[in-house]
């Protein structure tokens, strides 16, 4: 038991590590992507990019959330 608690543990280290809310946003990117793909005709490039871009704004409203709390 205690090997599976720390496979999940690593886990969840691993995926969420120091800041929850960049792997709460990146699953909020993932799922609005694939909910583009399946509603929509949209070309895989489009969703790649607007995906992408999705995930760089996420961390950087983290980065910046993260240093205006520091101040």
């Amino acid at each position: 038991m205690r090997v599976v608690a720390a496979f999940a543990r690593f886990w969840w280290d691993f995926i969420v590590g120091d800041d929850w809310r960049i792997a709460a946003g990146v699953v909020v990117v993932l799922s609005l992507g694939a909910l583009l793909v399946s509603a929509s005709d949209a070309s895989a490039a489009l969703v790649a990019t607007l995906t992408a871009a999705g995930i760089m704004l996420v961390a950087i409203g983290s980065i910046v959330a993260a240093a205006l709390r520091a101040r």
